[in-house]
Parts: C-alpha cells; sequence; structure tokens
C-alpha cells in the first residue's frame, strides 16, 4: 500500500511538472515600472502582459532568458489595442523571448525602433516580434536614419507583422553581421505584411537590407519566406542581399517599385516567388542579379515593363577587381523553370555598363566584366502582344547559355537565340494577375547540373512525373490567392480604411479659412466663393485636401503676412490641391512652403487653374522635405522673384525633395531666378529617380537674376523631358543644360532670343561612395 501511494505522489509530481509549462504565469502590468520589475522577475514560461491603452515613451528593454520550451512572452491584454507611442523602442536581450500584439504608432524611437540586441553584452537569440504593427513610426528628420526592425544575433524572427509608412533614410529592416556572434544567424522573416513604404527621394530606402558591403562575403543563410510586400516604393531595391547562403521564398511582390536585389554576397535562392505589376508603371521590377551562384527558379512575373536596372530579370555587369563595395561580376548563376507573362523585355543583360562614362568616373567605377557561367533555361515567355526584343544585351552575353526556353510572340518577330525558340502555347486565368499555360509544353528540359534537385513547381507539385518546363507542372492549377491579406500579418490588424464621401466646406470672403480647413478631414473640399479674401496669416495642411473657387478666376486671396512666411504651409501629410483661385503676395512672402525642419513624412501639392503673382517665391521646399508628387497645371505665374526652388538637398548623397515634379500649360512671365530649380546631386547608379516633365508652357522675361545663366535647372535629375514649349526673351545662356547619359530630351521647343537648349554627355558628380 505503502509503495503505492508512493508511486502515485510520484506520478502526482511528474504531472505537476510537466503541466508547469502549460499553465503559464501571468503578470499583468500597467506601469513602465512595474514592467521592468516583471521582466527582472521573469522565469521560464511567465506571460507579462500589458495592459490595454496608449504606453507612451515606453522602452521595453527585454533582459530576460527563457528556454525553447518556455520562453518568457510580453503581450497585449488584447492585441492591438496596447498603442506604443511617444519615443519609444523595444529592445531584446536574452534567449527564447517573444513579443506578441503590440502597435506602434504615433512616435518614434531615438535609435532603432526594433533591436535584437540591447547592448554588446546582452544580444537576442532565439527571440520573436510577431502579430504586431509598426506604422509611421519615423523620426522627426528625413536623414535621421534609423531602422525599425535591426537584427542581430541568431536563430531570431518578425512573424506576422504590418509594417508601412517608413519616410526617413535607412532601410525598414536590416540583418547586421558585425562579429561572429551574428553570422550563420538562420533568422527569419516570414508571414510579414510589408505596406506601403514611399519613395524616400534618395539612396537608403530599401524595406529588408540583408548585411552591408564589409560583411557581404559572410555567411547569414537568412530565411525571407511567404511575405507580401505591397507598394514597398522606397526606392531601386525592395530587398537588397548583402550577405551569403540567403533564401527568399515564396514571396509576393505587388505594384512595388523596386526589385529584389543580390547587392552584394553569394548563392542565394530566389525560389516561389510572384512579381505582379501593373502594365504600366516602369518603376516596379523583378529580380536583379549581381555576384555568383545564385538559383533562381520557379518565379513568376506578370505584367512587367521596367527597363535596365527595373527589368523583369536585370543581369549586371560588374567591375573588374571590384572594391567590395561594388559591383561584382555575375558568374555561375541559373535561371530556370520561370514564367514570364506578358513581360516587356523581360530578360536583360550586362545591365549597367557604363564603359561611355570613362572620362568622368575612375577606373574603380566603370563597369565592364560582363556575366559569365550563367545558364537561362527551361523558362517560359507568353507575350499578348508581340515583344521583338524579349532578350535586351547592353554588353556581351557569350558569358549566358540558354537551352529549352520557348516564347510565345503571336508569331511576331523577336531575336531569337539558340535556346530560344517560338511555340504557340496559349495561357488562362487562375486568378487576376495568374496565367498558366492551358496544356502540358512538348519541350524536353534541360537537365543541367544540380537540376534534379528541382523537385517541386511554384505551387509545390511534384516534378517526377511531369517535368514541365516554366513554373507551373500542371494546367489544372487553382487559384491560390497570394493577394488574400489574411494570410500575411497580425490577425487582428486590416489596413483598409473606409471611405466616406467627400465633405464641401463653404467660405464666403470675410469667414476664416483656416477654421473650415480644421474642421475638415482628408479628401474634404473647402469651396471659396467668389470675391476677395485678406489673409494674414500662414495657412496650415497637415491632411489631404482640396481648396477650390466656386468661380474660376473671381476668387483671389491677398497674402500680407510677415516676410518670409507661407500663404500655404504645408506641413507633414499636407497634401493640397489648389483649384482655380488667383494668389496674391507682397513681394516678401511664400506661397508655397514646406516646414523648414521636423517633416517627417511627405507633402503634397497640385495646382490648377490659377494665378500666382508677386511672391518672393512661389514655391520652397526645405532640406529634408519631400513630396511624391508636385503638379502645376493650367497656372500663371506672373512677377515673382523666385520661382520653383527645390535645391536644398546639397550633400549629395542622392536626395532629392520631390519623384515627380510636373508642369504643364503653364505661364512664367518675370519670374526672376530659380524659375524652376530641382537638384539631385552624388554620382549613385542605383538612385534613377527625380522626374520633370515641363510641357506646353510658356516662358517670357524671366531668369533675369539667375546667377548661371541657365533658365531650368536640373541638375542630376535622370528623368527630364521638356517638350513643345516656347521661351521669349529670357535674358539667359542656356535655357536647359540636359544629362545625354540619362533619360534627358527636349522635343519642339520654340526659343526666341533665350540662349540654348545644351546636352552634356557625362555630367561630373561627387562619388557618394
Amino acid at each position: 500500500m505503502k509503495n503505492l501511494f508512493s508511486f502515485l505522489l510520484l506520478i502526482t509530481l511528474i504531472i505537476s511538472c510537466e503541466s508547469k509549462s502549460a499553465i503559464n504565469n501571468e503578470i499583468l502590468v500597467d506601469t513602465e515600472d512595474a514592467l521592468n520589475t516583471a521582466i527582472k522577475q521573469a522565469e521560464p514560461g511567465d506571460v507579462i502582459v500589458l495592459k490595454n491603452g496608449v504606453w507612451k515613451d515606453l522602452e521595453i528593454n527585454f533582459k530576460a532568458n527563457g528556454t525553447e520550451k518556455d520562453p518568457i512572452t510580453i503581450q497585449a491584454e488584447t492585441e492591438g489595442e496596447v498603442i506604443i507611442s511617444g519615443v519609444s523602442h523595444l529592445k531584446f536581450g536574452g534567449s527564447y523571448l517573444v513579443v506578441n500584439g503590440l502597435h506602434f504608432k504615433g512616435g518614434y524611437a531615438k535609435g532603432n525602433v526594433v533591436d535584437f540586441k540591447l547592448d554588446d553584452e546582452n544580444i537576442g537569440n532565439h527571440c520573436t516580434l510577431t502579430n504586431s504593427v509598426i506604422e509611421d513610426f519615423n523620426k522627426m528628420e528625413r536623414d535621421d536614419s534609423d531602422r525599425w526592425v535591426q537584427f542581430w544575433g541568431r536563430h531570431n524572427t518578425l512573424s506576422n507583422c504590418y509594417i508601412a509608412g517608413k519616410t526617413n533614410r535607412g532601410p525598414t529592416i536590416r540583418i547586421d553581421l558585425k562579429g561572429n556572434e551574428h553570422i550563420n544567424n538562420y533568422h527569419q522573416i516570414i508571414n510579414n505584411h510589408f505596406g506601403p513604404r514611399p519613395p524616400k527621394g534618395g539612396a537608403s530606402g530599401e524595406t529588408i537590407q540583408l548585411g552591408d558591403s564589409y560583411t557581404s562575403m559572410a555567411p547569414s543563410y537568412t530565411l525571407v519566406e511567404n511575405n507580401l510586400f505591397e507598394e514597398c516604393n522606397g526606392e531601386v531595391e525592395i530587398i537588397s542581399s548583402k550577405t551569403n547562403f540567403n533564401q527568399f521564398k515564396n514571396n509576393v511582390f505587388y505594384k512595388s517599385e523596386g526589385s529584389l536585389v543580390t547587392r552584394h554576397g553569394n548563392y542565394c535562392t530566389i525560389e516561389g516567388n510572384y512579381f505582379i505589376g501593373d502594365g504600366i508603371n516602369e518603376n516596379i521590377g523583378g529580380i536583379r542579379v549581381i555576384n555568383s551562384g545564385h538559383t533562381i527558379i520557379n518565379n513568376y512575373f506578370y505584367n512587367l515593363i521596367g527597363k535596365n536596372f527595373r527589368s523583369p530579370l536585370a543581369v549586371m555587369n560588374g567591375i573588374p577587381k571590384s572594391p567590395q563595395n561594388r559591383y561584382n561580376q555575375v558568374t555561375d548563376v541559373v535561371v530556370a523553370y520561370n514564367s514570364y507573362v506578358n513581360c516587356v523585355s523581360p530578360w536583360q543583360f550586362g545591365v549597367g555598363v557604363n564603359t561611355d562614362q570613362k572620362d568622368v568616373l575612375p577606373a574603380s567605377e566603370i563597369r565592364s566584366a560582363v556575366p559569365i557561367r550563367t545558364i537561362v533555361a527551361n523558362n517560359t515567355l507568353y507575350n499578348k502582344e508581340a515583344d521583338s526584343l524579349p532578350i535586351v544585351a547592353h554588353d556581351k552575353i557569350e558569358g549566358v547559355t540558354f537551352k529549352s526556353n520557348i516564347i510565345n510572340n503571336q508569331e511576331g518577330y523577336f531575336n531569337a537565340v539558340e535556346g530560344l525558340s517560338a511555340s504557340n502555347f496559349e495561357v488562362k486565368a487562375i486568378s487576376e494577375n495568374i496565367y498558366i499555360p492551358t496544356e502540358s509544353l512538348n519541350v524536353e528540359p534541360y537537365v543541367g547540373f544540380d537540376f534534379d534537385k528541382i523537385t517541386e513547381d511554384i505551387f509545390g507539385n511534384s516534378r517526377a512525373s511531369n517535368n514541365n518546363i516554366g513554373a507551373f507542372v500542371s494546367n489544372e492549377a487553382v487559384n491560390p490567392n497570394i493577394l488574400d491579406k489574411s494570410k500575411y500579418g497580425p490577425s487582428w490588424f486590416s489596413q483598409e480604411q473606409n471611405t466616406s464621401e467627400a465633405q464641401i466646406f463653404k467660405v464666403a470672403p470675410g469667414e476664416d479659412i483656416q477654421k473650415k480647413i480644421d474642421e475638415a478631414q482628408n479628401g474634404d473640399v473647402i469651396l471659396l466663393s467668389a470675391g476677395n479674401y485678406s489673409v494674414l496669416n500662414s495657412l496650415k495642411i497637415s491632411k489631404n485636401i482640396t481648396v477650390k473657387s466656386a468661380d474660376k478666376n473671381e476668387t483671389i486671396i491677398t497674402y500680407t503676412g510677415k516676410a518670409g512666411s507661407a500663404l500655404f504651409e504645408l506641413n507633414p501629410k499636407g497634401f493640397l490641391s489648389l483649384d482655380g483661385v488667383t494668389l496674391k503676395g507682397n513681394n516678401e512672402t511664400k506661397a508655397f512652403a514646406s516646414l523648414k525642419e521636423n517633416m517627417f513624412t511627405h507633402f503634397g501639392l497640385n495646382v490648377y487653374n490659377s494665378t500666382i503673382t508677386n511672391f518672393n517665391y512661389v514655391l520652397k521646399v526645405y532640406k529634408q522635405a519631400f513630396a511624391e508628387r508636385i503638379s502645376f497645371i493650367n497656372t500663371s505665374i506672373l512677377n515673382c522673384e523666385n520661382g520653383l526652388e527645390l535645391s536644398e538637398e546639397i550633400n549629395d548623397k542622392g536626395d532629392y525633395n520631390t519623384e515627380y515634379l510636373t508642369i504643364k500649360n503653364c505661364e512664367f512671365n518675370n519670374v526672376k531666378q530659380n524659375v524652376v530649380d530641382y537638384y539631385r546631386g552624388g554620382y549613385d547608379e542605383s538612385t534613377i529617380g527625380g522626374n520633370l516633365i515641363i510641357e506646353n508652357s510658356v516662358f517670357t522675361n524671366s531668369g533675369s537674376h539667375e546667377k548661371n545663366g541657365v533658365l531650368l535647372n536640373h541638375r542630376g535629375i535622370v528623368n527630364v523631358t521638356i517638350s513643345q514649349n516656347s521661351f521669349k526673351n529670357n535674358p539667359v545662356k542656356f535655357v536647359s543644360v540636359l544629362w545625354g547619359a540619362k533619360n534627358n530630351s527636349e522635343i519642339n521647343n520654340t526659343l526666341i532670343n533665350s540662349g540654348e537648349i545644351k546636352t552634356e554627355q557625362n555630367l561630373k558628380l561627387t562619388l557618394m561612395y
């Protein structure tokens, strides 16, 4: 009996011990001090619960050690109802730590928002941030660099998070490998939704950066899998892989202006990804290849029309004996079993060749090393409309071997090479963006070295019995619902917002315009009755608002504010459309201006059917301010000292003040200087931005105070079109100096007593690196 009792007691103790991990010790905390105490006392299996509410200026220094079986967790009382705002951060320092269900918004961090280390002595390993949101958590200045998630250590995970809205310098996510404790890290970035990242207006706007130039030969083994990248437009590189042995699998790149880039490092696997464009936007890219040993298989490319750096497959030239931070030659790359549907010139080789710029660049910048030992095999190309140049060779392509590739070019001519042949196969839609062949393709796949290891297609179907070329082995596939947003990010969060019908706020002369602006919501309209409005203080715009005249040309705003102030002060998130209004200044004020500091996110400006007269500046954009779009349409600018001035990014790091500056059907008369002054400095071949269109406009008697003798200044802007304009009696030497090596052009302009339009093939620019 005694033995039976002892046995039962032992069983009870064993069960009690085994069930300890299942009965979590939950500690509810409602202050930062209570949180710090709970962290200090935490044991494996504990769950520290943050009480619902707004936690402002919260520093979570998560220094503890759980176990694989019993991690220590910090989580929201209710997922999504714990808001982290103000000057806040989260740092991991220990092992087997989990943070779940937090929402970072309405603030910024002094350093990084989330760091997988407290300091060099307390590094995170086997730690996880999951089911959380970071949105618009920007520093106050665009040049103040940070990362929203900074990886250190090993075996750390970012999963099921929504991250969007970063506008300041620095990649959104970065993997760091500085030190032996950070290499061979096997980090995982999985099941996340990376929402819109607006254009930064320069370099250092990646969504994910894995390593840097100086650790690029280190092994990382990071896995980036099953993520949605939606409108990630920060810069030309959405993902910049700069280490060895990384994997990018089953991700969706949806209307994102950039590419997945093997910038440095070797032996990446890029498999099963979807690259979806809209057939209109040339900035939406695919995969750009640099360095050695990459495997690119089972990927799907749809409706991509980007060129050069942003082409569906861009294989770059390298620099002979390249410095570590520049471009190594492409060697030993496999591009196999991929499908391209309605992509224009999808295969581009020798991208970035710049031997014609040897007179202005040092030898260490000349990309003349062509790709070698590269195999392009078993791929399919389908075009709804014939594409005569599916292969673009910017340089020699003898080092590229083509095997068993087919193209349906609608029986049109194309530049065939051995290993790419015509076929009349058809495709059918299984979703809005995915088209697969209607039948098996009668092509014998090429079997190269290690091709036997490619055992599945993009959907995970076996290739053992039906090894079709292209990404799909079967014509019976079902819709994979790649854009079902419930598959990515937090379970509790939706980016979708209810949109209400725009309200109209009517204002009569003598009434307070600012009061109506303050009452309005995003998308609303301030409707000004005909008459004269006298404004003494700046109208502050911090939302998306339209100010328009009820009777065009009969509404006049006269601004008599203090010297140097702006009639319309454009704040962060201030997007102004002005329509049909006459603006009059006192020759000492500005019509429109950004803030001089704390422009922590973008603004925008569109001016239509208006007249602007007697201002010191029509538009002044200060350093670190950025607008995605600025437009002047059907507008007259008369008798102003300065016109449109966007030229304060003089640090020559590739930055500029707006992505798109558009001037159409406008009149500029007696604008003395800075008629259009739009600047991007620094030699940065991957910053392929700055877009200026000047069209069907008249420039008269302008530029008399222009010190450099140029009417339209756009030095360093990559894409410039000046067409169908008339220039009359402008006392300048040059109307424009175009950059011949870039996309600068002038078409059908009339010049009368206004100097000339000059083309300079290669501009001498400061090297950024």
